[in-house]
């Protein structure tokens, strides 16, 4: 999907935010829904379908939900949008969604797609391989140079992820921190906010598909894929019913 799809179901602008009264008629939608029977995962996805703000201030806290203006992370919003009608959704099935990603009943693909949309369907993608299955690669690689490295007698050192993420992207992870936040206008520091470390992550995920040619990005991708299966916790965000 190109910026500018996504700009057709998500407003990437930071300022204004999306307008008040859009929000409150996702949310309205969500918890009439719900309050009417409509079982709260479907009423849900709706509501992540009307959804239109790239991000937005909430209570003291900032939510960015789209990064780059390419990859939905609909769980953020899931959880701004169980946040306002709590009490209603149950409070395991809400946990399972926002710390495992599970929804409490499957949804296949075609469904989740028509209810939150084409576009936005393919920003949930991105987010996914560029975010979720690209950190999955990171760890993989960095057991492997962990595995070699002991099995030559080495000590275990912490800065082995500096060799995995070189293998992976051709420079170290702190060079590459630094070259993500210049590209930002953000001044060099050791640390990162959680979203920033998305947008890291992502930014990775598109410099290693630039820099690699498409069979060494497919295995790689592949690998990821293999890793994440073995993290129980991590699947595919709504239960893709295969």
């Amino acid at each position: 999907m190109t910026r500018d799809e996504a700009h057709q179901v998500i407003d990437s602008t930071d300022h204004p935010p999306q307008p008040e009264s859009l929000a409150e008629d996702a949310i309205s939608h969500f918890r009439k829904s719900v309050e009417s029977g409509e079982p709260w995962t479907l009423a849900l996805l709706e509501a992540v379908g009307m959804w239109t703000a790239a991000s937005e201030e909430h209570d003291g806290r900032k939510y960015s939900y789209l990064l780059q203006g390419e990859a939905f992370d609909w769980i953020l919003l899931a959880e701004r949008l169980c946040g306002d009608i709590d009490g209603l959704v149950p409070s395991h099935e809400k946990e399972e969604l926002l710390f495992g990603g599970l929804l409490p009943e499957e949804v296949d693909d075609r469904s989740f797609k028509n209810l939150i949309g084409p576009s936005k369907h393919q920003a949930v993608l991105n987010f996914w391989y560029g975010v979720v299955v690209e950190e999955a690669l990171q760890l993989a690689v960095e057991e492997e140079v962990r595995k070699r490295h002991l099995a030559k007698g080495y000590a275990d050192r912490e800065d082995l992820v500096e060799d995995a993420f070189t293998i992976l992207y051709q420079e170290t992870r702190t060079n590459l921190a630094r070259s993500f936040l210049k590209s930002k206008g953000a001044p060099a520091r050791r640390s990162m906010s959680l979203t920033e470390l998305k947008e890291f992550t992502y930014w990775l995920f598109k410099r290693r598909v630039e820099l690699w040619d498409p069979a060494r990005v497919a295995s790689d991708t592949r690998k990821g894929l293999e890793r994440l299966k073995r993290l129980q916790t991590l699947v595919p965000a709504h239960r893709i019913r295969r």
